[in-house]
């Protein structure tokens, strides 16, 4: 049977079908085997902001993590993501894939190359090969780009309860480039260990960054996880999951790396992410409440007069009334240190209250409307430094923004 390589490049983006093509003494190609199994998947995120505070320019609000000052009092395209995947089968020696790519705003800087700019409005968010390997109960292993192993709140929209992300979600690594193994113990517990590059988002980083004494490419980061799920057994807590891991090596866009250390030079060096999370059911079914601790030290390895570190605490809860209609809110402290060995340390705090109502009429459509308070409890900025300005210069006080959020997902 003789098909030609335009039908072929349909079929790769699943326009079109090869299997109707066959006769019946036909036997499938390589090409039509490989892709039997592949999926296409995505959203459309679009989104409007309003900010209900006085001075709002000089508010919070522009620095709340994918909520730039471009996107204040209009409407918006958030991001656009494209997944092709094939998963693993059921057999020992299964192979897959799977490549996550955004388009728009809030991809711009997420993941570049370092043979690219930071400022194109699109990106790699995972790109990886999956092949299982049967020890034990078979471990999986992940090379290539793929997610952090900490955190509560995700990149996608549709993966969090609110729309806004957490401040807790920007002191965490978003994704590394490297080798990811995953191993389930038994179904209640499942533990993951990998090496990659770096803590810092960049496609194929190294640890050689320009300015950083100690670099090398040899230096990796390290990271591991587990995960805790209650058993069906639990009544219930069925289903409840508790989830732990580290993130540790260099990253030289970390948190608080703009600190001036005395010696002319900027600490880039190894940051240190620690995170737990709980995620559980209650007596009451329609209610899943939860809660997050985050902690970073920036260890700067470059020059030991100078570290910082920082701290988020975020609890979550949401209502469930209806098939289409819940309530979701969440509450967060965040404290922040700036430490100098032989001097003083500076310190400040600010908390944060979100509410989001989720009311779904259309088929493949989230939409919401959120309500976020922002506000720093102190500052000190006797040396010239606090929290906010790890976030932005000009930061400071007191914010409120209204946000409605329509998502398509295909």
């Amino acid at each position: 049977m003789m098909i030609n390589k335009w039908t072929f490049g349909l079929a790769a983006v699943g326009l079109v079908s090869l299997t109707p093509a066959l006769r019946a003494d036909d036997k499938p190609s390589a090409v039509q085997t490989a892709l039997a199994n592949t999926t296409i998947s995505g959203y459309v995120s679009t989104s409007a902001n309003v900010g209900l505070t006085d001075n709002y320019s000089q508010s919070l609000a522009p620095v709340i993590p994918f909520q730039p000052t471009s996107k204040e009092n209009g409407f918006n395209l958030d991001v656009v993501k494209l997944s092709i995947s094939k998963p693993e089968d059921e057999s020992p020696w299964a192979s897959g894939y799977q490549v996550d790519l955004l388009f728009g705003p809030d991809a711009v800087g997420y993941n570049t190359s370092v043979n690219s700019g930071s400022t194109a409005d699109y990106g790699i968010k995972q790109a990886y090969v999956t092949l299982r390997t049967p020890v034990g109960n078979g471990i999986d292993w992940k090379i290539g780009v793929f997610d952090t192993v900490v955190g509560y709140e995700v990149f996608d929209p549709t993966g969090n309860a609110n729309y806004t992300r957490s401040w807790g979600y920007w002191m965490e690594p978003t994704e590394h480039t490297g080798v990811l193994a995953t191993y389930k113990v038994v179904d209640a517990l499942s533990l993951s260990a990998g090496v990659a590059n770096t803590s810092e988002a960049g496609i194929n980083a190294r640890n050689n960054q320009s300015g950083n004494p100690t670099g090398s490419d040899w230096h990796k980061t390290y990271l591991g996880s587990l995960t805790l799920t209650a058993p069906s057994s639990w009544g219930w807590a069925a289903g409840s999951a508790l989830n732990a891991g580290i993130v540790y090596g260099f990253n030289d866009n970390g948190y608080y790396n703009t600190v001036n250390t005395g010696n002319g030079t900027h600490a880039d060096g190894n940051q240190v992410n620690y995170y737990v999370g709980l995620t559980a059911n209650t007596p009451w079914t329609p209610l899943t409440v939860g809660a997050s601790l985050d902690y970073v030290d920036n260890l700067f390895g470059g020059d030991d007069a100078t570290y910082a570190s920082a701290w988020a605490a975020d609890a979550y809860a949401t209502y469930k009334a209806t098939d289409k209609l819940s309530f979701s809110g969440r509450a967060e402290y965040v404290y922040g240190v700036y430490h100098e060995i032989g001097g003083t340390g500076l310190n400040d705090n600010n908390v944060e209250v979100t509410g989001t109502v989720e009311y779904d009429l259309w088929a493949n459509v989230v939409s919401r409307l959120e309500v976020r308070w922002d506000h720093f409890l102190s500052l000190d900025d006797s040396n010239g430094y606090y929290l906010a300005e790890a976030i932005d210069p000009v930061a400071k006080g007191t914010a409120v923004g209204l946000y409605a959020n329509l998502v398509f997902k295909f």
